[in-house]
């Protein structure tokens, strides 16, 4: 089992990969992460962002499950967050709900990402948004800065989703609240894809079940925690036949197991 730094390491090599390239790793029908120790691909998970306002298809790397910014209630004028943000993809999209009255933050922990980001933006002259590297468990952010904090398809990332939810707590303002999309489960995950790094990157090895999830949100001190929206996350057979034998891979398909995106939302009294 790898430990948090080489889960870390793993990420941030596979999304520094993805933003050297000029677009996603993937086609529009495949999925990467085969033999050729390519990240997962995330067709099978994200929505389409090209009918949202403020959408910069520069930005957009196809790395999301959800809409985060559909459910997040941003208004004019808000200070908000955007947690592995990328490219810039929903910070942009936030931006254009916020006007110039507001501030958009990005933070992620990959250089590449932070510089595409940079250059997205710099093209787009906006001088209420701002790139920042940091860790998600330990945000280079003063306390009770934002109003509103998103992210999308990023904490199951995190090997501490304790201290991820715990610092989102510490940066919201009194009366703020989140809206995250991510991967959760439902059921006992094959051992096999929990250990695998390459899966972890992928966005299903760090998911844990639903029901924790929401309990560490509660725990941290949250009100109101609402699941918004629900999707099935349908793996296919040759993304799983790199982890699982013929076998491993009939079983698990009769294991009920469920794995789902769901888009959250929570308050800070």
């Amino acid at each position: 089992m790898q430990t948090e730094n080489e889960i870390k390491e793993v990420v941030k090599e596979k999304y520094g990969e993805i933003a050297r390239q000029s677009g996603s790793c993937c086609g529009p029908t495949s999925c990467c992460g085969t033999s050729d120790n390519k990240i997962i691909g995330y067709t099978v998970m994200q929505d389409e962002y090209d009918h949202l306002e403020g959408y910069i298809a520069e930005a957009d790397l196809g790395l999301g499950c959800g809409l985060p910014t559909q459910f997040a209630a941003i208004k004019k004028g808000d200070v908000v967050v955007d947690l592995g943000s990328g490219a810039g993809n929903d910070v942009f999209v936030a931006r254009a709900i916020t006007g110039d009255e507001g501030k958009v933050i990005g933070i992620d922990m990959t250089k590449e990402m932070i510089d595409k980001a940079n250059a997205n933006n710099a093209k787009l002259g906006y001088k209420n948004v701002e790139f920042h590297l940091g860790e998600i468990e330990a945000m280079p952010l003063e306390d009770s800065i934002a109003d509103v904090v998103v992210s999308n398809c990023v904490l199951n990332l995190v090997p501490s989703k304790q201290k991820a939810f715990a610092e989102i707590y510490r940066i919201l303002k009194s009366g703020g609240h989140f809206c995250i999309s991510d991967i959760v489960i439902k059921g006992e995950l094959h051992e096999n894809l929990k250990k695998s790094a390459m899966m972890y990157a992928g966005c299903v090895a760090g998911a844990i079940q639903q029901a924790d999830y929401l309990n560490i949100i509660s725990s941290t001190g949250f009100t109101k925690v609402e699941i918004k929206k629900t999707k099935v996350i349908d793996l296919p057979d040759e993304i799983l036949r790199e982890y699982l034998s013929e076998t491993e891979l009939t079983g698990y398909r009769q294991s009920g197991v469920g794995i789902f995106s769901i888009t959250v939302t929570a308050n800070k009294n």
